[in-house]
């Protein structure tokens, strides 16, 4: 039972909370980036659906380069540091079959999202990544958990 409020977000969207609070969303080929900081219960999730903003039009945290930075300087400006921060990585799946491009766009959100972190030196210490099924998640930031069911196609429309 999770205590507080809980937010569900949506692709392009970024959200920073304190325990007790929840954050939640569905994924197919997109990715969230759940991070974590134990010593002050803080949390947050992204949700992207392209690896790499082009430069063309605006930065929009649509894009995983844009997105990733975005939501680690959002928990610095909560007090966090990369050195208390632990990440849990979700989604990428490869929803269009038949169709080699879009099924490499799960993988390659995969790949920006392990990168970035390298990058902080932000550990990853679990991940459901990859695979033809979509995720519903929902991470506890109380306990520092995330609860993950496989979800149907139907479920994941317009991602």
């Amino acid at each position: 039972m999770i205590h507080g409020s809980s937010t569900f977000i949506h692709v392009g969207q970024i959200h920073v909370d304190q325990s007790p609070a929840a954050i939640s969303t569905v994924l197919g080929s997109c990715v969230a980036v759940c991070l974590y900081d134990s010593k002050l219960g803080i949390g947050g999730m992204n949700h992207y659906l392209l690896p790499f903003w082009n430069g063309n039009g605006l930065q929009s945290p649509k894009f995983g380069n844009i997105s990733i930075p975005k939501m680690i300087e959002q928990m610095l400006l909560h007090g966090s540091s990369p050195k208390t921060m632990e990440a849990k990585i979700f989604g990428g799946a490869s929803m269009n079959i038949g169709r080699a491009e879009t099924m490499m766009i799960g993988q390659k959100n995969i790949l920006v999202a392990r990168e970035i972190l390298k990058e902080y030196r932000i550990p990853i210490v679990a991940e459901d990544i990859g695979g033809q099924n979509g995720r519903k998640i929902q991470f506890d930031l109380e306990r520092g958990k995330v609860l993950m069911k496989y979800a149907s196609r139907s479920d994941i429309i317009g991602d």
